[in-house]
């Protein structure tokens, strides 16, 4: 015998999934995203994994009020990248894409908003790839956008 939902949990599954695609939106700022994206992804594919601790440094780029210097930095597996912020202002570094993020978990747990005058490192790139980021508190600024190349 085949049962039918009721009104009442056809209700409760309208309001979750109504909960699920608002808590989505707003997630970490919410808004469009910085690649022409005006809603953001519904997902993130994850590009390079972490190693879960920081590894020898790699590469350093440094934060300016002119942006980030060099944008495109080059590693090995197993390497972290330190960001130095010599601006007068916070950055707060990000994988792409905003305002999502978490392509590149090294990025997200290593750095958080670096004040100035902090420097922070990413945890190790645990695989090959390629991760982009954005600094989440200017996020349409292309000169806080880069590129980093895990080989």
């Amino acid at each position: 015998m085949a049962t039918t939902p009721s009104r009442f949990s056809l209700s409760i599954l309208a309001g979750a999934l109504a909960l699920g695609i608002f808590a989505s939106s707003i997630a970490c700022g919410g808004g469009g995203g910085s690649s022409g994206n005006p809603g953001g992804p519904s997902s993130v594919t994850v590009i390079s994994r972490s190693t879960g601790g920081v590894g020898p440094i790699g590469a350093t780029v440094t934060l300016t009020a002119s942006g980030a210097d060099p944008r495109a930095v080059t590693i090995a597996v197993g390497q972290s990248v330190t960001f130095v912020n010599n601006d007068n202002r916070s950055h707060e570094i990000a994988s792409d894409p905003h305002p999502i993020h978490g392509s590149c978990p090294s990025i997200e747990v290593g750095l958080a908003t670096l004040a100035p005058g902090q420097s922070r490192s990413t945890q190790g790139f645990a695989n090959a790839g390629s991760c982009t980021y954005h600094d989440h508190l200017d996020n349409g600024n292309g000169g806080f956008q880069g590129r980093i190349t895990i080989q």
